[in-house]
């Protein structure tokens, strides 16, 4: 049986489909994988802890490096196998597994190649996105297709849910395709690019919101990168203030207006945005009847527009 596998692997579904794999008996010699960001809100499992759980030596510097590839020589896996890894691999790094190397994506290719693609499908308000096996090529999730598995997105499910989702289609990708790629009928269905698109990168400053946008553009950006990640903003009176939740809701004002204290509602470019829970940068998070309170409208002028 051809089944010892080098994998990369980080994040919620680099834990759980190195789970999947060691339950079905894969010879796993090496994992790559990531030192956590001091920067970043570390709310998923460790792939460090899994692989000292199961006595798997790991490494955390890149994959690409000269003495990282004779490593993975060395070893001459049958597979190489990439779960959320956040580095681009060399071509000379796929080249190496007699098998092949395969990624596993969150989305469903080929819509969404490329960065953060749970966030940029409810950022878009999608209804519906995936979990991806596909083959390795210079081209970033451009590879022959092996399996996937479609989730559904509701119309309040934030990126947190839609991950968890996302993350439980991997694990059931890899629970069909493992056996298929060890007796060679694993398919290979070629990608049509033309079909899908590519999302890059998000930073924290690209949640700014734009009142000029409609109240359901700004609910899904709201959705896309609140809690865990770093949230969608705008400034009162110079201040920053994060808007952790909010709904749309009927009426018209003009674009970051705010045109009610009780409900908090915002005028934008089309509808109203109802704020349900919001955060004075470097003070604590509100539910917005909390937040008008502490705004303190005895001694200060009622606030009137959002930037």
């Amino acid at each position: 049986m051809n089944n010892v596998v080098v994998a990369c692997a980080y994040h919620n579904v680099g834990y759980r489909c190195l789970e999947e794999l060691l339950r079905q008996g894969a010879d796993i010699r090496l994992i790559f994988t990531h030192e956590d960001s001091p920067t970043e809100e570390i709310w998923f499992s460790s792939v460090r802890e899994l692989a000292d759980q199961h006595s798997i030596p790991y490494v955390t510097t890149s994959i690409n490096e000269p003495e990282n590839l004779q490593r993975i020589r060395d070893i001459a896996p049958d597979f190489l196998l990439s779960f959320y890894y956040r580095n681009m691999i060399d071509s000379e790094v796929l080249d190496v597994p007699a098998c092949g190397a395969l990624n596993l994506h969150g989305s469903y290719l080929p819509h969404y190649r490329g960065r953060v693609p749970v966030n940029w499908a409810v950022i878009n308000g999608e209804t519906e996105t995936g979990a991806t096996l596909h083959y390795m090529v210079a081209k970033p999730d451009a590879g022959d297709i092996v399996d996937q598995e479609k989730v559904a997105i509701a119309f309040t499910d934030t990126a947190f849910n839609v991950f968890s989702k996302v993350t439980d289609a991997a694990v059931t990708v890899i629970r069909r395709a493992w056996p298929q790629l060890l007796a060679g009928t694993a398919p290979r269905i070629a990608m049509d690019l033309k079909a899908g698109n590519y999302c890059n990168g998000r930073r924290a400053e690209d949640g700014r919101i734009d009142w000029s946008k409609t109240s359901l553009q700004i609910y899904n950006l709201i959705r896309g990168v609140t809690h865990p990640y770093p949230g969608a903003f705008a400034y009162l009176n110079g201040r920053k203030i994060i808007i952790w939740h909010a709904c749309p809701a009927i009426g018209s004002g003009a674009p970051g207006h705010i045109v009610s204290l009780t409900p908090l509602l915002v005028g934008t470019g089309d509808g109203l945005l109802e704020i349900e829970t919001v955060q004075m940068e470097g003070e604590a998070e509100l539910s917005a009847a909390d937040f008008i309170v502490s705004l303190d409208l005895e001694t200060n002028a009622r606030p009137q527009q959002l930037d």
